[in-house]
């Protein structure tokens, strides 16, 4: 741990540093990769003598309708990102750095105006046949037109394709790239022409599709189970980026329909690992001396800022008057001794647990006050209390467990003469109202990385406010705004980036976009005591893919 801590703060000062016009086979944002080296072995998080064999089930909630993880139509099955490798991947004991899959090394000029990938020779697909630079330039183009808004705003700034040769092709930028711009394009996942030219790309499917990664799909039960199988002739198995990866024979998805099955399929031995996120739940529904492992596991990475986002393309929520007025209403000291036992943390970032939060903070100390301040800025809006009444709201949910928060809440929001109805919605019907922004308030989250960037420009970006289907839950449009997410994907040192995140994290908290719930700054963890883990958890935290059965 202490190794990987100076290791961050010293590539946090070091300018951007490529070799110009020489191959390497790992990228940094910023600084150098520390292990871009000849003797390389693996990553510090996993175990390279790591058990071989068995399967990893995991009790997944919902279900899913498309093998397809390129639409936002349908909900996509857990465990795609296995299928499909990338030409360099990320690896969580660094910001953002990469590493080479199906490129071997990459030629990448100290400007970051173009990028050139050498392929693999030896990279395949599972059917057998050869990764070429057609199924990089095809993959490319579908995800230009097709991807998802992230992808396509970012593939959207490549202004030339040049295929070399089958094994080596250049992209160069148009004026608008920036620095992040080469490395987002390196994370391509790759398709196989041959397999998709006459398919649609972007369509629900539960055809199982041809891979190029460390797992095929084995069998499906449409909507509730789905076995992955792992290739035995992985043609990357050797490379030193995922040594220690991949060692279970079968992983498996089991969907059930709420939490509390769930719970039970696992304490009963039918998952071998469960993630909570409910501090409450982590207090009362698991037993230290229980038939399972309990672990608390630390991370550095920022927690997810998850609260009841607010839709500002609806009055009365486009005043930040109002929306300051229903930030002040919430009580989280209520929440926190009543529900998680004192054991939360107040959200008072988009990147909270790190050092990239402003210094933003709420007053949770006095409720009385907080609703007199509240009453004060609705009247300040104009919003005046009329036969004890100002307006009605309404707060969609996904997760039951939630509406103990949602209904005290409302309790809260009705002294002030706020009238909130809250609906507790099906999976199917929860992300359809969150892609189509059909909501007054909803209960979701922004995830962030240690190293945010163009991706910010999906949270909060003014195209994406109109989107539908991106990431503005919020719907915020401000120049401002737009202007420091520009300046955060072009920094030039991860001091500069976290100068510019800190400014993008005071411009959107005082704005008031969402109402702030809790994290923990742990993974609560359990898992059945044949599944084990690496001593060393990553920057990032669990990564389950360097788990292991010792049965």
């Amino acid at each position: 741990m202490i190794i990987r801590t100076l290791t961050f703060i010293i590539l946090s000062t070091l300018p951007l540093r490529t070799h110009a016009n020489e191959p390497v086979s790992a990228i940094a944002m910023h600084g150098t990769s520390p292990m871009n080296e000849s003797d390389f072995t693996h990553l510090p998080y996993t175990n390279p003598n790591a058990t071989k064999g068995a399967t990893l089930t995991q009790c997944s909630i919902g279900t899913f309708d498309t093998l397809n993880d390129n639409t936002m139509k349908g909900k996509a099955a857990e465990g795609l990102h296995m299928l499909n490798d990338p030409l360099m991947r990320r690896v969580w004991s660094e910001p953002f750095g990469l590493y080479g899959v199906i490129a071997k090394d990459v030629i990448l000029p100290d400007d970051r105006s173009s990028i050139t990938f050498n392929l693999n020779p030896n990279a395949i697909f599972h059917d057998g046949s050869r990764i070429t630079t057609a199924d990089i330039q095809f993959s490319f183009e579908q995800l230009r037109d097709k991807g998802k808004p992230n992808t396509r705003n970012v593939y959207r700034l490549v202004k030339n394709v040049d295929v070399k040769n089958d094994t080596t092709i250049r992209f160069d930028f148009g004026e608008s790239y920036n620095q992040e711009t080469a490395l987002i394009l390196a994370m391509m996942p790759i398709y196989s022409k041959a397999y998709w030219q006459d398919r649609e790309f972007d369509k629900t499917t539960l055809d199982i599709p041809l891979g190029s990664g460390p797992y095929k799909i084995k069998s499906i039960d449409e909507g509730r189970k789905i076995t992955y199988e792992k290739v035995t002739d992985y043609w990357a198995k050797n490379n030193p980026v995922h040594i220690g990866h991949y060692n279970f024979d079968h992983m498996t998805f089991d969907y059930y329909r709420d939490e509390q099955v769930a719970l039970e399929a696992f304490k009963s031995g039918d998952c071998d690992v469960r993630r909570e996120f409910n501090p409450a739940k982590w207090q009362i529904n698991y037993d230290d001396n229980g038939d399972y492992v309990r672990e608390e596991l630390s991370h550095s990475r920022p927690e997810p800022a998850r609260g009841f986002i607010m839709n500002t393309r609806r009055a009365p929520l486009n005043n930040i008057k109002v929306r300051e007025a229903l930030s002040l209403a919430f009580d989280f000291n209520w929440m926190n001794k009543t529900l998680f036992h004192g054991k939360a943390k107040r959200v008072n970032s988009i990147f909270s647990n790190t050092e990239l939060k402003s210094n933003f903070s709420f007053n949770n100390k006095n409720k009385r006050k907080n609703l007199k301040q509240a009453n004060k800025s609705l009247n300040s809006s104009e919003w005046i209390l009329k036969d004890g009444k100002r307006f009605e709201l309404s707060l969609i949910l996904n997760n039951p467990a939630e509406e103990k928060i949602a209904l005290a809440y409302a309790r809260d929001l009705k002294r002030l003469g706020i009238i909130l109805n809250i609906r507790v919605l099906d999976t199917a019907q929860f992300f359809g109202a969150l892609n189509d922004y059909d909501y007054d308030l909803v209960s979701w989250r922004w995830i962030n990385s240690l190293s945010p960037g163009t991706e910010q420009n999906v949270y909060w970006g003014c195209e994406a406010a109109n989107t539908k289907g991106s990431r503005n839950y919020s719907g915020v449009c401000n120049p401002e705004i737009e202007i420091t997410i520009e300046n955060l994907a072009d920094a030039k040192t991860y001091e500069h980036l976290r100068l510019h995140a800190q400014k993008l994290d005071s411009q959107i908290m005082n704005q008031y976009l969402f109402i702030p719930h809790y994290y923990t700054g742990v993974d609560y963890v359990v898992r059945q005591p044949r599944i084990k883990h690496p001593a060393e958890q990553s920057t990032y935290g669990m990564v389950l893919e360097t788990w292991w059965s010792e049965q």
